[in-house]
């Protein structure tokens, strides 16, 4: 009996820390199925800016996630230079807002 529930124990909690993963944790599978990683990785250069220099710039205005996600959603170009970042309008807006955040935080 002991040893039955120390196993439904050990279970539950297993069961009760994959539950418990948060969106952000997510959010680096949200932006590879997406193909961010084509133009942006976190330290290095590809095409566009790095994601920690995104986060350098944006992480302490006020706004700037929904700026962001309006970025995404619509596309942009300036910002960073003359090559345009190309608009996802039909990336769930619950996604782009976790990619956003994930970004924010780096």
């Amino acid at each position: 009996m002991r040893l039955h529930l120390k196993i439904s124990i050990g279970v539950m909690t297993a069961l009760l820390g994959v539950l418990s993963v948060s969106p952000a944790m997510a959010s680096p599978q949200i932006a590879k199925a997406n193909k961010c990683f084509e133009c942006h990785s976190i330290d290095k250069r590809i095409i566009g800016p790095t994601i920690r220099e995104i986060s350098d710039k944006y992480k302490d205005q006020a706004g700037a996630e929904s700026r962001l996600a309006d970025k995404v959603r619509k596309g942009s170009v300036g910002v960073w230079g003359t090559t345009p970042m190309q608009a996802y309008p039909d990336m769930p807006q619950k996604d782009i807002e976790a990619v956003v955040r994930w970004m924010l935080d780096r």
